[in-house]
Formats: C-alpha cells, sequence, structure tokens
C-alpha cells in the first residue's frame, strides 16, 4: 500500500498532468498491477494498493506515474487486503 501526499497548491502544469495519470491507473488496474486508487475529498492524499514482488518494484511503478515529481509517496508492505468488487466479471469467450 502506498500513502501519497499531493501539493497543496495545485499548478498548471500538474492540472495539465491529471489525465494522462488517470489514463496511466486504469492500464494499471487493467494489468492487475494496481487494485485499488483513492483521492481524499480535499485532494491532498492519495491511497494506492497495488501488486508487487519487492519495493523496488513498488517504486518503479510510482516512478512511472505521471505526477511523480509532485508526489511524496510511503511504502507500507501488507500481509493482505480485503475488499469488495463492485466490477462485473470479466468476460471469457470459449
Amino acid at each position: 500500500m502506498i500513502t501519497i501526499e499531493l501539493p497543496e497548491d495545485f499548478t498548471e502544469e500538474f492540472i495539465s498532468l491529471i489525465p494522462k495519470q488517470r489514463a496511466h491507473i486504469d492500464k494499471l488496474m487493467d494489468e492487475g498491477t494496481i487494485l485499488q486508487y483513492a483521492l481524499s475529498m480535499d485532494r491532498q492524499q492519495l491511497w494506492v494498493i497495488l501488486l508487487a514482488k519487492s519495493e523496488k518494484s513498488a517504486q518503479n511503478v510510482l516512478a512511472s506515474f505521471p505526477i511523480y515529481e509532485y508526489m511524496r509517496p510511503t511504502i507500507i508492505p501488507l500481509a493482505f487486503s480485503n475488499s469488495v468488487s463492485h466490477e462485473l466479471p470479466k468476460i471469457i469467450l470459449n
């Protein structure tokens, strides 16, 4: 799990990166790398649960974020994470 502090004031450059960040997160979620992604109501904190074999692998995923230079991440290794899925199951064509 990664907790990420975001800047207090969003610059125009940071705001311009948000669509790229969202697309990148969607891609990582589709790949199964990111399991959960949440933003606090005040937009100052992100929480990310991702699958990684090591802290270095997790750092590499974070470094790929378009907003990386604006983040202050803290990696917290988890023993497990339970959640309820609200997605429809993926269709498998036989």
